[in-house]
């Protein structure tokens, strides 16, 4: 006999109740979901495909990152084999080989052991060689590649901060091959402004100014020729509101990397001109007291290898925090704190493709795939009642849940829907029928046997469920697999289809058989019309 416990009841008319509460805000208009409770207001996101915005894709600038990382440890080699007064020549990185590679010449051969191993103490994932006087400290091909994912990864965490730090809502950020990424922004007509925002490194640094070597102004309009600059120093420039282009000349010893910063707000100075307000971390505070020592000394504040702001130290500050004044407007103050909060690139990213979906080609595939929708239901609701008749309806019944709790749990966990997605809500409609339809057959096999209405329901529905729940399994599987290892609107399709089958498994098994058993025992039947 098939008996159902009022808790299994309660549970499954809940989760319908609770199911319909999540899908209605679905159907309603902003102005009403935003009187609902805060639980309520959670809806299906719309995709770029559907509400029409902006595609960017990026390329990371893989060999800047790379010749940056190992210009940093030629300097720390240089920086070491000077302080243990190894004497050297021609320290240099190698083009030949790709800049994975930096190659010194010991003028003393006694040292070359001791050179070797401070060299690997510098940094343990490079390979040190050793021809004659010659060292050679190369990357791996491993490390080159393990390195290269996380510039990657970062610049995508990068990307995502400064994004949503502008407010755009439902963001699609992702991995495309080796070095893209691929940026949809629903909704937004013009990306110039976040086009611009994700261009920019935004790499601070504090370093001195040479004084002892004299600026080169370029007046507008005009072009100047660098002389070469003395060692250890670059020339760096500074655009000055009228347009005049100073040359500052920048020892490359950094006092602060930008990486100490912890908070950056756009504010105002005494004299009320926009400035950005920077905090740093203890070690920043640290650094930033000690240099404000040197009282009287200038320095440069280089964002991007840009000066923004070249000011002398009039007093020390044992606070270690500080403010970037560079004849700002508002804005420009507010963007600038935005790009220190998000943090630096650790490499350049290039636009390489850039495309906009309008609304009104949003619109079109929306009600197109709202057709798509009903017909398939239709479809499928009319095969089942003239094939099973009234049990068929009660299945077309739960199909109708099965949709409702499919949107709640798209709305649940705030899935962006797209053109696959609503191909994947389609088959789900299908598919959802299918555990019914296994289970129906069932049912007439063992009435035919002569077993008894009540029986032979509770027959069919336990020796279909090994089938039902294998072919769901695999489903399951698949859409796995395609979530995993696909990208963008794939993923959508993926998501609807996964959980459709999920939910298609609970209506068939537990809310169309609740339904059948009440409906016999209600109309106390002795034969079934399927």
């Amino acid at each position: 006999m098939v008996v159902f416990s009022r808790f299994r009841i309660f549970t499954v008319v809940l989760v319908c109740i609770f199911g319909g509460l999540l899908a209605l805000p679905n159907l309603l208009r902003e102005d009403v979901r935003v009187s609902l409770p805060q639980w309520m207001q959670r809806t299906v996101s719309l995709g770029l495909d559907l509400r029409g915005g902006s595609h960017i894709q990026l390329e990371v600038d893989i060999h800047t990152a790379t010749k940056e990382f190992l210009a940093n440890i030629l300097g720390e080699i240089r920086k070491t084999l000077r302080k243990q007064q190894i004497k050297y020549k021609n320290l240099r990185l190698d083009a030949k080989s790709e800049l994975t590679a930096i190659r010194l010449t010991l003028i003393d051969k006694d040292s070359i052991e001791a050179a070797s191993k401070l060299i690997k103490k510098i940094n343990t994932d490079l390979d040190v060689a050793v021809n004659g006087a010659e060292i050679e400290a190369s990357l791996p091909q491993k490390a080159i590649i393990q390195r290269n994912i996380g510039v990657v990864e970062q610049s995508i965490e990068v990307v995502r901060r400064r994004i949503d730090a502008t407010g755009t809502k439902e963001p699609n950020i992702q991995r495309k091959g080796d070095n893209r990424i691929v940026v949809q922004l629903p909704g937004v007509g013009d990306p110039t402004e976040i086009r611009r925002l994700l261009g920019t490194t935004a790499k601070l640094s504090f370093q001195w100014v040479d004084e002892s070597v004299q600026p080169i102004v370029e007046s507008k309009g005009s072009k100047v020729y660098l002389p070469v600059p003395p060692v250890g120093v670059n020339y760096v420039p500074e655009e000055r509101p009228d347009g005049t282009v100073v040359y500052i000349p920048i020892k490359k010893q950094i006092i602060i990397h930008g990486d100490s910063l912890v908070d950056a707000q756009a504010s105002f100075d005494g004299h009320g001109q926009p400035v950005v307000s920077i905090k740093f971390n203890n070690v920043g505070k640290q650094q930033m007291y000690e240099a404000s020592k040197n009282v009287k000394k200038q320095f440069a504040i280089v964002l991007d290898n840009k000066v923004i702001s070249a000011p002398v130290f009039q007093e020390a500050i044992p606070g270690g925090n500080a403010q970037i004044s560079g004849h700002f407007t508002v804005a420009e103050a507010n963007e600038l704190a935005l790009l220190l909060r998000a943090g630096a690139l650790p490499a350049p990213l290039k636009v390489v493709e850039e495309c906009t979906v309008g609304p009104s080609l949003g619109e079109d595939s929306i009600a197109h795939g709202k057709i798509a929708t009903v017909f398939a239901f239709l479809i499928v609701a009319v095969f089942m009642c003239l094939v099973y008749f009234h049990v068929g309806f009660l299945a077309d019944i739960a199909l109708a849940v099965n949709v409702m709790l499919l949107f709640a749990g798209l709305s649940l966990l705030g899935a962006t829907l797209t053109l696959p997605g609503i191909a994947g809500i389609a088959l789900t409609i299908g598919m959802a029928v299918d555990a019914n339809v296994l289970i129906f057959e069932r049912i007439r096999e063992e009435l035919r046997s002569g077993v008894r209405l009540i029986v032979a329901i509770d027959q069919g529905y336990k020796r279909a469920f090994s089938a039902i729940f294998d072919s769901n399994l695999t489903t399951i599987i698949g859409a796995w697999i395609l979530y995993y290892y696909s990208t963008g609107a794939v993923k959508g399709f993926a998501v609807t289809l996964a959980l459709g089958v999920v939910i298609s498994m609970f209506t068939a098994l537990t809310l169309t058989q609740m339904f059948l058993v009440a409906w016999v025992k209600m109309f106390r039947l002795k034969r079934l019309p399927i």
